[in-house]
């Protein structure tokens, strides 16, 4: 699996270019005494104006993609026929869908998200409904994804769904194998 938030962290790393450009862009103030990219700080910063999230998003996607690619490489060279999944928050807003022979949202209610939102940020609930005000809505996604997760149950129910879904993955890749000789 490629966590498109993991790669995002990774190229925003102190010293690497996309912290560079960063730092350069919102200025020092964004840093943590280790030098690392603040991210409630610069969260507050982009999530309070569309126009600086976009500028963040053009500074950063452009690197979080290209290293997605570096690894996509480096598992076709692995195993040609291998299942990617690509863990991607705003797949979506990014219009990337087309780029995925199937998209698969795992939702939640937006007050679900706004929860977790403050639980793994340490964000206020101001700020998370910003977060998610900046997203576009569910509904939306519901429309546009090929398979939709319910994730509002328990997680042995929803690790259930995933599981299903997965075997159905699992089959359909067998037999597209198969008919390709």
């Amino acid at each position: 699996m490629i966590d498109f938030d993991g790669l995002a962290h990774e190229v925003q790393k102190p010293e690497k270019p996309a912290w560079h450009e960063v730092v350069n862009h919102f200025g020092e103030d964004i840093l943590q005494s280790d030098k690392k990219i603040d991210r409630v700080k610069l969260g507050n910063i982009v999530f309070a104006d569309k126009e600086k999230l976009a500028e963040l998003n053009n500074i950063v996607h452009p690197m979080v993609y290209q290293e997605w690619h570096t690894r996509l490489d480096k598992i076709s060279k692995k195993e040609n026929h291998a299942i990617v999944l690509s863990d991607i928050p705003l797949l979506f807003e990014g219009n990337m869908q087309h780029l995925f022979n199937l998209t698969i949202l795992v939702l939640i209610a937006p007050e679900e998200q706004i929860r977790r939102l403050m639980a793994r940020n340490g964000v206020s609930k101001e700020e998370a409904g910003k977060r998610l005000k900046s997203q576009m809505p569910i509904s939306e996604k519901i429309a546009l994804a090929d398979i939709v997760i319910d994730n509002e149950g328990s997680i042995p129910e929803t690790e259930k769904k995933v599981r299903q879904v997965w075997q159905e993955l699992l089959k359909k890749e067998k037999q597209k194998y198969i008919q390709s000789g």
